[in-house]
């Protein structure tokens, strides 16, 4: 078992944010835009693979960069295939999509500091709500198994505030597992980094 937990029934599900893409490693800010692994990213899953462990399924965001990083892990440790979950992508940056932290002062001056939002970003209610849609689908597909997710940082974020963790910066390939019963409550377990230390980015634009 990979996560010691209470809930003799619950699905542990490790949420785990993408490999680095082409856009974090330029600093752009993401949302739903579609841009696909760096190198070092695909790197960053094949290290993945070698240190998640046993699971005994994979699932992904349909995003590029989330489903090529899962299907790096899967075909690394011989799970497959990779389920694809629309409800599973990123948060929608709405007009902070594409850019960098300066375009975005430049555009919205004030914003960042005071943590306002642009036209068309997706408040947290929205995306929790489809987050927990997904992570139940999982728990009844997989009842009491493990199962990796290959997700986004703002989900993994959403969900870990939600359930009562302070914010803290998330990696490349770094996640954290949880506990839940289809459709029943969900509980926190540890957060663990799968890359090579020497290999770990932590986008700094989000």
């Amino acid at each position: 078992m990979l996560m010691s937990s209470a809930l003799d029934a619950a699905t542990r599900i490790l949420l785990v944010r993408h490999g680095q893409s082409e856009w974090n490693a330029a600093g752009r800010w993401q949302g739903q835009a579609d841009a696909p692994l760096s190198d070092r990213g695909r790197l960053q899953a094949r290290e993945a693979s070698r240190t998640v462990g046993a699971v005994d399924a994979v699932w992904a965001s349909d995003l590029r960069r989330a489903v090529e990083t899962a299907t790096i892990i899967a075909d690394g440790i011989g799970v497959g295939p990779v389920v694809v979950d629309p409800d599973l992508r990123e948060r929608d940056a709405g007009e902070f999509s594409g850019l960098t932290r300066a375009e975005i002062e430049e555009r919205f001056p004030g914003y960042l500091a005071a943590r306002r939002r642009p036209p068309g970003w997706e408040p947290d209610e929205h995306l929790l709500a489809r987050a927990r849609r997904a992570l139940h689908r999982i728990a009844e597909a997989v009842p009491g198994g493990d199962v990796l997710v290959v997700t986004h940082g703002g989900l993994v974020y959403t969900v870990e505030e939600h359930l009562g963790a302070e914010h803290a910066r998330l990696a490349n390939t770094e996640g954290r597992w949880l506990a839940v019963v289809a459709g029943g409550p969900m509980h926190l377990g540890d957060r663990v980094l799968l890359s090579e230390p020497e290999d770990t980015t932590v986008p700094g634009q989000i």
